[in-house]
């Protein structure tokens, strides 16, 4: 694959590669014989439940995982399991609580954190759970507990909407008439971790179900002042009849979050569990109601339909350096930002799909919206000795402001068989977003802020994709997508470089946003092997044309800009077998992603700040094509392996590694420490993790299960930024003239222990 493949050449080369690929197709004589395969799965391709695809004529490299293997790896939430289990993915612990991570695939990002560069679309049960106020997502709103099976679809597939750039994850939950029985839960362990689950699922008459789960979790976390709590309940109730279906399913959630973030090197080589300046909590609450039915017309023609309500309210609290410290002028060291945001959405999609032996065609409608209302306040105070801010100021509004966003789209999907064993893919989804942002706090408390803006988005995003059954155990892929990104409401309102934002907090005027679109190319092979033995080869290449990034000047301050181009491009290979007792996978992935264009970004602990002709700001590094961005590892590698070693009990094993990647603030790619001012690589360095599990089953209604994490007690790291550390040895607060520039790294976890039991009835 071209290595400086542009976003100009992308589209030009898809008719080409499925060109070549037909070309290559056996002669007429050959055509008449159909794919043969030991088992089919069925995936949607579309977020409103119907009519699916077999996954073998998808073209792309298409990931799934059951309720099962989430049990199997026990893993604690979602990105957890993802990271350990799904090649191509990768987290980055920026703000240090296991619910809090960013998680990467394929270069692009789903993260709880403003400011990250979000570029995958998440959908439970048909609704799209990225909030529309920065179109992050709550990994701690997502009931794991009640996940039945999960797909990632790779690329920027239009039928997923907005915000799928590198990807889609789709998440269906359990229905009592899948998973009968009743459960109950309890485990604990290192880090004064505490959980209890229950879930229960049966029928109603002849053709009603219902199923409801419930989970509990108590920590203390591993590093200071670091505790937090997870409460989640899911509840679904339903009915199948042979022509017509409909579910019923509420997600509610309270969750208090406490992540206290980065840490300097420095500090880290003194005492890895100290944080730097606390606290850093999140409280998330949800409710989401969403209605999901299908009434089948006739043998080959279904109607369906998602209506969904969708309420989140999330406040934070964050301690932070006072920036304007100057003793004795300004003598309080530190800052208390607080912000409060409510979240309101409503939508409904609908979906006609027409089933045949010669293809399987989807038509359908959507409109979603939102209303947003943001209100952040600052007090100034002094940090304690466990570098607490304590305020000493009454709190003063900074920023008080609505937004609304609202998308109608209009889609379609047509899988062709031209053949038996050839099906060509034709999708497209036309997308018209309108954002409006506005300013409450000018009218009504009088704040010198300029918030209102108003931006309207549309766009056309088409599809094209090949597979083809070369025999029944060989499989050839390929295809072309194309996916638009609008600007958000926090995203519009803090666009402005001379005015930097400190996120989720203060706001400033907004210079006019692009939508980002998004181009990908994939092409691959996948088959079977005597024995049992699976493996898949997939090459692709995304371009973002108007990148949209956060570009930080400091660890908190920071605006949003479009970004010219950037790229992301690599391999996946893998292989997996069962056999006898024996289950093993092994997954390798290259992910090359750079910057595609030039430009001059702030990033004052940067050793070559200032020392670029082309960039004239102050503490600008120039930023050029072919720079790699930072948090994204080149290498990665997975293995993981199941033994049955009695007919009651199993042992598990999972590996994950990572080569170095750079850090944030070294987007240049051109840091390097002086050991005066300077200090830190740019790099965070590469890792390998090994944890371990096990079930034993001593009844038949009863399982004893264990985990240990980091088996090994690596100290690692999976994230870093520069910037300036304000404390010496032990943690005494620095004069601002004595403050260092450092990297900052979040450190992952030591060795952790847990251990369960689970009591079934059916």
């Amino acid at each position: 694959m071209n290595q400086r493949m542009t976003q100009r050449r992308a589209p030009a080369l898809a008719p080409c590669a499925l060109a070549a690929l037909m070309a290559c197709l056996p002669p007429a004589h050959a055509q008449g014989q159909p794919s043969v395969t030991q088992r089919v799965e069925i995936i949607s391709t579309t977020p409103v439940p119907g009519t699916g695809v077999p996954k073998d004529q998808i073209p792309s490299n298409v990931q799934t995982a059951n309720d099962k293997r989430l049990r199997q790896v026990q893993s604690l939430n979602l990105p957890d399991f993802m990271s350990t289990a799904l090649p191509t993915v990768s987290i980055n612990e920026i703000q240090g609580n296991p619910y809090q991570m960013d998680v990467n695939y394929r270069g692009f990002s789903a993260s709880p954190l403003l400011g990250t560069p979000q570029g995958l679309s998440v959908f439970q049960d048909g609704v799209r759970i990225n909030e529309a106020f920065g179109d992050v997502v709550n990994w701690d709103l997502v009931p794991t507990s009640a996940l039945a099976h999960i797909t990632l679809i790779p690329g920027s597939n239009p039928l997923f909407g907005l915000n799928t750039l590198g990807g889609a994850l789709t998440l269906e939950t359990k229905s009592g008439d899948t998973h009968p029985g009743t459960e109950v839960e309890l485990q604990g362990g290192s880090f004064g971790r505490v959980n209890l689950g229950f879930s229960h699922g049966g029928s109603v008459g002849e053709t009603g179900h219902y199923f409801v789960a419930a989970n509990g979790l108590n920590e203390d976390g591993w590093r200071d002042h670091s505790p937090s709590r997870i409460r989640q309940f899911f509840g679904k109730l339903g009915q199948r009849e042979r022509a017509y279906t409909w579910e019923l399913g509420v997600t509610h959630g309270k969750n208090r979050l406490i992540g206290n973030g980065l840490l300097p090197e420095a500090m880290l080589a003194e005492r890895r569990e100290q944080v730097y300046t606390r606290p850093d909590q999140t409280e998330n609450t949800l409710t989401l109601v969403s209605l999901n039915g299908s009434l089948r017309i006739n043998a080959q023609q279904q109607l369906s339909a998602t209506l969904y309500s969708r309420r989140v309210d999330a406040r934070t609290l964050n301690g932070d350096l006072n920036d304007d410290f100057d003793p004795p002028d300004t003598p309080e060291s530190g800052v208390e930002n607080r912000t409060a945001t409510a979240q309101r959405g409503e939508g409904l999609a609908l979906q006609w799909t027409l089933t045949t032996a010669a293809n399987r065609l989807a038509v359908g409608a959507s409109l979603d919206r939102s209303r947003s209302h943001f209100m952040q306040t600052e007090a100034e105070g002094e940090l304690d000795p466990t570098r607490a801010v304590v305020p000493t100021d009454d709190p003063e509004v900074d920023a008080l402001i609505s937004g609304r966003s609202r998308t109608a789209s209009v889609f379609f999907s047509n899988v062709l068989s031209l053949r038996p064993d050839l099906q060509l893919t034709l999708s497209g989804r036309y997308n018209d977003t309108r954002v409006d942002t506005v300013d409450l706090g000018r009218a009504e408390l009088g704040l010198d802020t300029e918030l209102d803006g108003q931006g309207r988005y549309r766009k056309f995003n088409p599809a094209l994709g090949l597979t083809w059954q070369v025999t029944p155990t060989l499989t050839a892929f390929g295809g072309f997508s194309q996916g638009n990104r609008a600007p958000s409401p926090i995203e519009l309102g803090c666009s402005d470089p001379e005015n930097a934002c400190v996120l989720p907090n203060a706001l400033q005027s907004d210079p006019p946003l692009k939508q980002v679109v998004s181009r990908t190319l994939e092409a691959g092979l996948r088959g079977t092997l005597p024995g049992n033995l699976h493996w898949n080869v997939s090459a692709f290449s995304t371009v973002n044309r108007d990148d949209l990034l956060f570009i930080s000047n400091s660890l908190a301050a920071g605006y949003f800009t479009n970004f010219g181009r950037t790229q992301r491009q690599g391999v996946e290979l893998s292989l997996a077998q069962r056999r006898g007792k024996l289950n093993w996978a092994v997954a390798y992935s290259y992910l090359k992603a750079t910057f595609e264009s030039s430009a001059c970004l702030v990033s004052e602990a940067n050793s070559t700040a200032e020392t670029s002709a082309a960039c004239t700001g102050d503490d600008e590094i120039e930023v050029r094509p072919g720079n790699r961005l930072p948090g994204l590892p080149e290498h990665s590698l997975k293995l993981s392996a199941d033994w049955q070693a009695t007919a009651a009990w199993n042992v598990g094993a999972q590996l994950t590694a990572y080569s170095s990647h750079y850090v944030r603030g070294n987007e240049n790619n051109a840091h390097q420490p002086d050991g005066a001012d300077f200090h830190g690589s740019g790099r965070v360095g590469g890792h390998a993790v090994l944890n371990l599990t096990t079930q034993w089953k001593p009844g038949k209604n009863w399982e004893v299960f264990g985990k240990v994490n980091n088996v090994l007690n690596r100290r690692y790291a999976n994230a870093g930024a520069l910037g300036e550390n304000a404390f010496g040895p032990g943690g005494v607060l620095r004069v601002p003239s004595d403050w260092q520039a450092e990297q900052f790294v979040g450190a992952g976890a030591p060795r952790g222990v847990w251990v369960g039991a689970r009591l079934q009835f059916q």
